[in-house]
This record gives structure tokens, C-alpha cells and sequence, in this order.
């Protein structure tokens, strides 16, 4: 399906995106590029949408997001299945509420399916009841991901061929579609997707050295539990309202801050897993936006030291250029 113009998101207006692994130091850049070029930070991440992990989602401080509009960040309640659609939907309301302001629209994340579904567009699958997806939940908890995986091959092969066998969320969501509507999701996906967006883009992608990143990764860590991690981790256990399969659940860390608090393994077991989790996760979006992320510009150097790289010099003339020729 060819780019289409969105209700209230004039096509000419042009959007920034700051993508890469966790920690690799989008928002400290994004700020400085709203600072520079009057722009809104909107968030792109799937836990950073969610209010109740403000520190273990390493959300902007409030410091941080009285410098520069900040859009998307903590809008949803814990108890919320948040989604690509859902995250899309609130997207285009805020890029569309920028850009009648006069602001530059500054995209920033590292969830890159959101990106993707943002800008070439979703399948428009129809709601799935309710109880056929506690369906679906409970084939998982029957087969476990891999048998999950064995069974959604024999009735959507097309689909079960694109996700790996341990993905057990995509598996869920893989599964209840083809119950729900006698579809497969890819077949969804390749007949009936969203507009994409017209829009001209930059896409600017952070790729820091693996040790600099992974290093950062286990120091952010060690500051969420001096922050107060482990006070979000009891909040989240003493809700009786969040559903077993709340997307929230799996932000990094908290399985691992929750077995703590339970007396499963000790604090320092919990930091340990939680910071080795987060650098196999950043891991994966690394190879994710190698692939699948057209980016116009790669930013290699670890932003944390910035006595070696100076964004003023480095990026700030791209983006200058970028602004200057788009249509």
C-alpha cells in the first residue's frame, strides 16, 4: 500500500528518529536536539509508555522532561496490554499535536516494531476475544514456547517460519490471531496493513562499542537499585489488578527484582541476572536495527564520553542539512 496523509499530520512535515540499544544514550541526544532545533521528544520504547516503572524503564527524570516537551512517556496504567496498534495510535496524535505547535517531532526509542509499524504501516487484524486468547495463553503454559512454536507451524507455517521458537509473546499473538480470525498473521500482515506515513525522515541510530555499552548497562543498574528500583518491583507485586500477562511484567529487571522480594535468589543474584538479561536484550535490538533499520546516519561512539565526541559537530550538521532539502 502506498504512503497515505494522516488526518491532522501534514505530509511535508519532517520527523526525526533517534533508535538504539538500551542505554546507549538516546535521551541525553534527543534532549540536545530539541533543545537545538525546537523540537518534542516523543517515546518510542514499550515499557516507557507504562507509568508505574518510571526507574527500572529508565523513563526521563523530571529534570530532564521540564527542558524539552516530552510526549508518551508513563501514559498507560501497568494493568494495560500495550501494542504496536495501541503505541501507533497515540503516535500520530502526538507527532500531528507537535507539529501544529511548530515543534520538530523527535521520535525516540528502541523498540524498532514500533518504529517499523509507524512508518510502513500495521495489518488492521480485527479484535480478538477475550476468551480466545486465554486460549492462546494457555497453550503456551501447556506446550511451553518451543511445543507453542511446533503448534503454530501446523496451522500457519507462513507465519511460524518468521519467529523464533523462545519468542513466546510474538508465539501468543502469532496463535490467538489465526484462532481468532482464520487468518494467519503474516497473511494479515501482507493484505491489509495501515497507511505508512508520508512523511520525510531522518533516522539517526546510536551502535556504541558492545564493551562501552554493556558496561554502561551494568552501571545504569546498580543506580536503578540505589534510585529506588526495588520500591517499583514491591509496587508491582502488591497490585492485585495486573494480569499474569501484563507486557509491563517483562520490563528488564523486574522478573529478576521480583524473585528477590520473594525470596527466590539473593539481591545480589537479582542485580547480577538483571544486568546480564539487559545486555543479551540490547544485544538483539543491535542486530535487530543492523538489519531491519535504514538508517541515514550511525552514530559508533559511546555518548557517554563526551570529551570524544562532540554532537554539536558531529550530528548537528546532518540534521541541519536533513531540515534544509526536506520537501
Amino acid at each position: 500500500m502506498s504512503a497515505a496523509a494522516i488526518p491532522g499530520l501534514p505530509p511535508a512535515a519532517p520527523i526525526l528518529v533517534v533508535a538504539g540499544p538500551t542505554a546507549s544514550g538516546k535521551s541525553a541526544l534527543g534532549i540536545a536536539l530539541a533543545e537545538r532545533f525546537n523540537g518534542t521528544v516523543i517515546n518510542a520504547d514499550s515499557m516507557q509508555v507504562y507509568r508505574d516503572l518510571r526507574i527500572l524503564t529508565a523513563r526521563p527524570t523530571a529534570e530532564e522532561e521540564g527542558r524539552v516537551p516530552h510526549r508518551l512517556y508513563g501514559v498507560l496504567d501497568g494493568a494495560v496490554h500495550g501494542t504496536a496498534a495501541l503505541w501507533r495510535q497515540l503516535a500520530l496524535a502526538a507527532l500531528a499535536e507537535t507539529v501544529a505547535e511548530g515543534r520538530l517531532p523527535i521520535l525516540l526509542g528502541g523498540t524498532g516494531m514500533y518504529l517499523r509499524g509507524l512508518f510502513e504501516g500495521l495489518a488492521d487484524i480485527p479484535p480478538i476475544p477475550a476468551a480466545v486468547r486465554d486460549e492462546a495463553r494457555a497453550k503456551l503454559a501447556q506446550l511451553g514456547p518451543e511445543g507453542l512454536h511446533l503448534a503454530l507451524s501446523a496451522i500457519d507455517p507462513e507465519t511460524a517460519a518468521r519467529l523464533m521458537p523462545g519468542d513466546s509473546q510474538r508465539l501468543v499473538r502469532a496463535y490467538e490471531v489465526v484462532l481468532g480470525t482464520g487468518r494467519g498473521l503474516a497473511a494479515w500482515q501482507a493484505d491489509s496493513p495501515s497507511p505508512p506515513l508520508p512523511n520525510p525522515v531522518f533516522r539517526l541510530l546510536l551502535r556504541p562499542p558492545r564493551a562501552a555499552l554493556y558496561a554502561r548497562i551494568d552501571r545504569r543498574f546498580e543506580a536503578m537499585m540505589a534510585a529506588g528500583a526495588l520500591d517499583e518491583a514491591r509496587a508491582v507485586i502488591a497490585r492485585g489488578d495486573l494480569p499474569a500477562d501484563a507486557p509491563m511484567r517483562k520490563a528488564h529487571g523486574l522478573p529478576e527484582l521480583v524473585q528477590y522480594l520473594n525470596g527466590e535468589i539473593g539481591r545480589d543474584e537479582a542485580v547480577r541476572r538483571g544486568q546480564l538479561n539487559t545486555r543479551h536484550y540490547a544485544k538483539r535490538q543491535t542486530t535487530w536495527f543492523r538489519h531491519q533499520f535504514a538508517a541515514d546516519l550511525v552514530v559508533e561512539n559511546d555518548l557517554s564520553g563526551q570529551e570524544n565526541f562532540n554532537p554539536e559537530a558531529e550530528i548537528f550538521p546532518f540534521i541541519v542539512r536533513y531540515l534544509l532539502t526536506a520537501p
